[in-house]
């Protein structure tokens, strides 16, 4: 079972995701996000995560020079788009850098699903997560809502994928078994306040999400 915890912005946090067993911590560079942090504090964070732990480094339409500095500043091991961003443009950001690329896509309807396809091959993996509330979110994800699980169910994945939006310790199990979701992601559900997370509510999802994978 991959487990991602997003939105971390400590040392501690990082130290207490791996140590539930996370496979993944996110660092969110996008000043709108309340989990923001700079290039310079992302890259302190991530010379701190743990041998084992992937660092993922979360942009939002980023510029071809915005995307470069972000990467050469951080030296993520996986770069993952949450906006508006083409299948040939994140191709070209894996071609380029040689890195894990994954692709957040808000999931609407199945439509949604089938326009996702058009990233095969250009990514390494897909996150469906829920859509912003509105038109006019500050947000694409962590608003803490989810999704219409069952409309993955039978669906024909064309890449690697996950599992985000609203996503929390008490409704991780039933996500997996509803949606037999390989990796799941959470940020918002793990917090205390807007961007401060929660150490136990970190180990308890991982808990969950763990013991879902056995039962």
């Amino acid at each position: 079972m991959l487990i991602k915890i997003c939105g971390l912005s400590t040392l501690e946090t990082i130290s207490a995701a791996a140590e539930a067993g996370a496979s993944h911590v996110g660092l969110v560079h996008f000043a709108k996000s309340p989990r923001h942090v700079s290039l310079e504090q992302a890259a302190m964070l991530r010379a701190g995560v743990p041998e084992g732990v992937k660092a993922v480094l979360l942009l939002v339409n980023a510029s071809a020079e915005e995307t470069a500095r972000a990467v050469d500043s951080v030296r993520p091991d996986v770069i993952q788009f949450h906006g508006r961003e083409t299948p040939e443009w994140v191709g070209k950001v894996r071609d380029a850098t040689g890195l894990e690329v994954w692709k957040a896509l808000g999931v609407r309807d199945a439509g949604t699903l089938e326009r996702s396809k058009q990233y095969a091959g250009h990514v390494d993996r897909l996150l469906f997560d829920a859509p912003p509330p509105s038109t006019d979110a500050a947000l694409p994800g962590g608003n803490g809502i989810g999704f219409d699980w069952s409309l993955l169910k039978g669906h024909s994945h064309s890449a690697d994928w996950g599992l985000a939006g609203g996503l929390n310790p008490d409704n991780v199990a039933e996500a997996i078994r509803a949606t037999g979701a390989p990796l799941v992601d959470a940020s918002s559900g793990l917090e205390s306040a807007p961007g401060i997370k929660d150490e136990k509510l970190i180990a308890d999802f991982c808990a969950a999400a763990l013991y879902a994978q056995t039962a």
